[in-house]
């Protein structure tokens, strides 16, 4: 029975092949005053070398000048030009639900490309986050551990590690919550 099938669907698939090489091929020549060649849109990657892709910059983190995480960059919004006018910012929430979310002019963001150092990070080695209380010994010896994580990674040339706005949550949440115009 299979091979019925079998028989039947390559019978058919060179019946169609031989009705198409049967067409010929008809040309027709434009005249010489009307045939322009096309430009070449070809551009490089090393001709946008130090801009960011701005799938990447939404979702950015958002903090102040103190290091008190804001929020997050949900949306930017441009002119009909292209020209980046402003950053809509979520405040508050979880996992956007209950966030509140506001427009800020894009010249009052900061984009910096270095992490950000905390307190935590930045005094480390008291208490683990294990629970454990206690000091961690002063020295330790490793056999083939990866490098310490005090080395500052190599910053991406296509998107910020964070944005800072001078602003404190509470600013940001007494601000006229921004809608999407139908």
């Amino acid at each position: 029975m299979f091979s019925k099938y079998m028989t039947a669907g390559l019978l058919g698939s060179a019946m169609l092949a031989s009705a198409a090489f049967a067409q010929t091929a008809t040309t027709t020549t434009a005249p010489a005053a009307t045939a322009t060649p096309a430009a070449p849109l070809a551009a490089s990657d090393a001709t946008y070398t130090g801009n960011w892709r701005a799938s990447k910059v939404v979702g950015l983190n958002v903090y102040n000048s103190g290091n008190e995480s804001l929020g997050s960059i949900n949306d930017l919004l441009t002119d009909k030009q292209g020209n980046i006018k402003a950053v809509v910012v979520g405040v508050g929430g979880f996992l956007g639900v209950g966030e509140h979310l506001v427009a800020v002019p894009f010249d009052k963001i900061k984009f910096v490309n270095e992490p950000v150092v905390t307190a935590s990070a930045a005094g480390g080695g008291a208490a683990g986050s294990s629970g454990m209380t206690g000091a961690r010994p002063s020295s330790t010896t490793t056999t083939g551990a990866a490098p310490a994580a005090t080395t500052a990674s190599k910053p991406n040339p296509w998107y910020p590690d964070h944005a800072v706005l001078d602003a404190t949550k509470d600013q940001l949440k007494a601000m006229p919550e921004f809608k999407y115009s139908n």
